[in-house]
């Protein structure tokens, strides 16, 4: 289902195609194609810092057991926890972008893909299907939440204001 700015004809009574129910102008895509730029260039300053992902994923799991006292999951659930939080962003921005859904979805797997493959030519980094399937997961769930805020908005613009 593609989302549209609240104008209070839907794309049908107009005549117009869904995608054309969106003015190219619409703010809601200049902000997530500002944001997504700012998470780009957070995810390049991550990938480039001298400190591993790795040595990242072991500090927290680190912390995680000795102040939260939980060690009943190996590091391997924080990494996969890590990789959910990381891709969520991307999916909600890219649908926000978009304006739909499952291409933000796709989109955020395809770029997960190309991430795993290129883990085959830096010595220190393993491709690993648990971490596709994790940024899938967090595509997927930014990607919801985009379109459950996107609705919400929608609607209370289309209920009119109540008057004392």
């Amino acid at each position: 289902m593609r989302m549209r700015a609240g104008t209070g004809r839907g794309a049908r009574a107009t005549g117009q195609s869904p995608s054309d129910a969106v003015p190219a102008g619409d703010p809601r895509r200049r902000w997530a194609a500002w944001f997504l730029a700012v998470y780009g260039a957070i995810v390049v300053a991550v990938l480039v810092l001298p400190i591993g992902y790795s040595r990242i994923v072991g500090v927290i799991h680190q912390w995680i057991g000795d102040a939260l006292g939980v060690t009943s999951f190996g590091a391997g659930w924080v990494e996969f926890a890590a990789n959910v939080v990381i891709f969520a962003p991307l999916g909600f921005l890219l649908t926000l972008l978009f304006r739909h859904p499952w291409h933000g979805t796709a989109v955020a797997v395809a770029l997960s893909v190309a991430a795993e493959l290129g883990q085959f030519v830096i010595p220190a980094r393993q491709p690993s299907l648990r971490d596709l399937l994790a940024n899938a997961l967090g595509a997927a769930l930014g990607a919801l939440l985009a379109v459950i805020i996107v609705r919400r908005r929608e609607r209370r613009a289309r209920v009119p204001a109540e008057v004392d």
